[in-house]
């Protein structure tokens, strides 16, 4: 198959989107929408994300030193894309689009109420890259909706509606898996025949 060859750019696709909720010192809250993030460490669990520094959250973060990731539901889709255009230095979010709020557990920042995942961060570091700057934040607390655990207690992130972003769009996550971690190696069991 032929290929067509693009200059250099961030084509990863699709990338997860959040809402990510912080707060500064003044105790003033924002909510914004980010889908330059990732998973970079296990132990000690790290995400990386990507910000703007003219974003109003840039400054509520470096200052507070701490955010809430909020893992936003197909029903979300709306709010995820209002407060990913609309500014925080004109207009409240949280009030406006009326969000309802948790309380932090290892942070004073509160997550979103509507969000089935919060993921509770202390800011490492901070470093400039461009037009985005990379902060690596330490998961500190995980809140996750009691109704996506199974009997068992596992996660059952497939029955949570999340969504995606993908170049300007938004989508929702199937919630059939296409396999499991290392399906592909496992070895089959025989069946004995008697």
């Amino acid at each position: 198959m032929s290929k067509l060859n693009f200059k250099g750019s961030v084509m990863l696709n699709p990338a997860p989107v959040v809402l990510v909720t912080s707060k500064n010192k003044e105790g003033k809250l924002n909510v914004f929408t980010v889908a330059w993030i990732s998973t970079v460490c296990t132990k000690e669990p790290i995400i990386a994300m990507g910000i703007r520094p003219e974003r109003l959250s840039y400054d509520y973060i470096k200052e507070s030193e701490e955010c809430v990731i909020n893992l936003p539901t197909k029903n979300m889709v709306k709010t995820v894309d209002y407060c990913g255009v609309r500014s925080g230095r004109k207009e409240d979010k949280i009030k406006n689009l009326g969000l309802k709020l948790n309380e932090g557990v290892k942070v004073n920042t509160p997550s979103l109420d509507q969000a089935p995942f919060a993921l509770e961060c202390k800011l490492k570091s901070i470093t400039p890259l461009g037009t985005h700057d990379l902060f690596l934040l330490e998961v500190l607390n995980v809140k996750v909706d009691e109704h996506l655990l199974d009997d068992k207690g596992k996660i059952c992130f497939n029955e949570a509606d999340l969504i995606c972003y993908s170049h300007g769009e938004y989508f929702e996550i199937n919630s059939k898996p296409l396999g499991s971690f290392g399906y592909s190696v496992k070895k089959k069991t025989k069946i004995k025949k008697n």
